[in-house]
């Protein structure tokens, strides 16, 4: 499987070979076989009936099986306040359950599309060397943001684990030697939570890459009002776009509006037993409960932005498709008039760009720069159509047919922010 997605991530038909592009060439099959080593620990394998019995076994155990056990045995409600776990239930359900949800979609990612196809690698020879290069670079470097996300919660909550299990003596439940039960417990347990915290990031890290491909076609694809294009090839990229849109919305949507009632039901859930007044809040017994808080939220704003940004490419392309409606029709008249030759119009472009106040995001699609005019323009009502085709068909990542974009994650953001913050101010007092 590795050496498949290594060839389709080259151009089918290579230059000769130098020693920086064979060296290239050697780095993109180790870091494609590793993303692939690291997908498969988390990642369904349905290639045979034993691995998915496996897959679905560690799921069973590690997902239910040690957080139930951790709950009803280590509850600890007898121990001093400080090892007191009163938090522990609502924590545990959250996590497993944004966890189960992930599971269940990677299931149906693994089942009905598989690998390559699930993060369009099977056509992706079509795109430009561009395209390839962007998305094969952005391949690599998943598995390292994955890291980014998991690392930090994961040592956070192994440093709790160590510290409760080696702190709290005779009041924890342990079996036969305390020291070895102790340590075999808080192995299993720090386990558990790996799983869980790998398996919710992977599903938001999958999705922000598949949204990446896209936005590296929306570049290349903009650049095709600055050539002199056909209307018909500008409408068949475009439409190839938003079908592959439609395919990420309709693949994910379902997970995205599930982690979206799922982080907001926790969050005032766990607002109401932390205000309670007879509730025992401090660091040692809530810390894993801003924890969880602060993982949950942290997946949903992967989704969100992926979808806010990709969504906010695509309607992008109806200012630059009106920009280059007007740049045209501004040239033709200027042409027959013999006013103003059509020369004048690039150093006003240049003025503005010596003024430096384009912001850093700023590229083909969100600039003010003025659009370049070829000789052999396509006429005024072709361009006037496919400008109307474009305000009528708005592209971008849409859940159930509302559109993800900039407006709904500045909502969703401010109020779990607000949540967030509230929690994190009753547990670990910041606010």
């Amino acid at each position: 499987m590795e050496d498949e997605v290594v060839e389709i991530l080259l151009p089918n038909n290579k230059p000769k070979p130098n020693l920086s592009r064979r060296d290239s060439w050697n780095d993109t099959n180790i870091e494609t076989k590793s993303y692939g080593s690291g997908l498969k620990w988390v990642f369904l394998d349905y290639s045979s009936l034993w691995r998915a019995w496996l897959s679905w076994s560690v799921f069973f155990v590690l997902n239910i099986g040690f957080p139930l056990v951790s709950h009803l045995v280590f509850s600890c409600s007898d121990c001093d306040p400080s090892h007191q776990r009163p938090f522990n239930a609502i924590t545990q359900l959250s996590l497993s359950l944004f966890a189960t949800i992930s599971f269940l979609s990677i299931s149906s990612f693994a089942r009905k599309y598989g690998l390559r196809r699930f993060l369009f690698l099977t056509r992706l020879s079509e795109e430009s060397e561009k395209v390839r290069h962007g998305y094969a670079h952005q391949l690599h470097t998943s598995m390292k943001l994955l890291s980014v996300f998991v690392l930090p919660c994961f040592m956070a909550d192994a440093a709790y684990k160590i510290w409760w299990f080696s702190t709290g003596g005779n009041q924890i439940p342990y079996l036969y030697n305390i020291y070895l039960s102790k340590f075999i417990i808080c192995i299993l347990l720090m386990c558990s939570w790996l799983y869980r915290v790998s398996i919710c990031f992977l599903v938001c890290v999958l999705f922000r890459l598949t949204c990446y491909l896209q936005l590296l076609r929306l570049d290349e694809f903009a650049q095709l009002f600055e050539t002199e294009s056909d209307v018909a090839a500008i409408l068949v990229e475009h439409l190839s776009i938003r079908r592959n849109l439609r395919i990420i919305s309709h693949r994910f949507r379902l997970f995205i509006l599930s982690t979206l009632i799922l982080v907001t039901i926790s969050q005032f859930a766990s607002l109401l037993v932390i205000t309670d007044p007879k509730s025992n809040v401090h660091v040692a017994t809530a810390g894993e409960l801003a924890l969880c808080s602060i993982t949950l939220v942290t997946g949903l704003f992967i989704c969100l932005r992926s979808a806010a940004k990709i969504t906010h490419k695509a309607q992008a392309v109806t200012s630059l498709a009106a920009k280059w409606h007007a740049c045209a029709t501004i040239s033709s008249f200027d042409e027959v008039d013999d006013v103003t030759p059509p020369a004048q119009i690039a150093p006003a472009a240049a003025d503005w760009d010596t003024d430096n106040e384009e912001g850093d995001g700023d590229d083909v699609l969100d600039n003010t720069n003025l659009v370049p005019i070829y000789v052999n323009t396509i006429s005024y009502q072709r361009r006037q159509a496919l400008v109307t085709y474009f305000e009528h068909n708005k592209a971008g990542i849409t859940v159930y047919g509302f559109m993800l974009d900039r407006t709904w994650l500045h909502t969703i953001f401010a109020i779990q922010l607000s949540l967030t913050l509230w929690i994190l101010n009753k547990t670990i007092g910041i606010s």
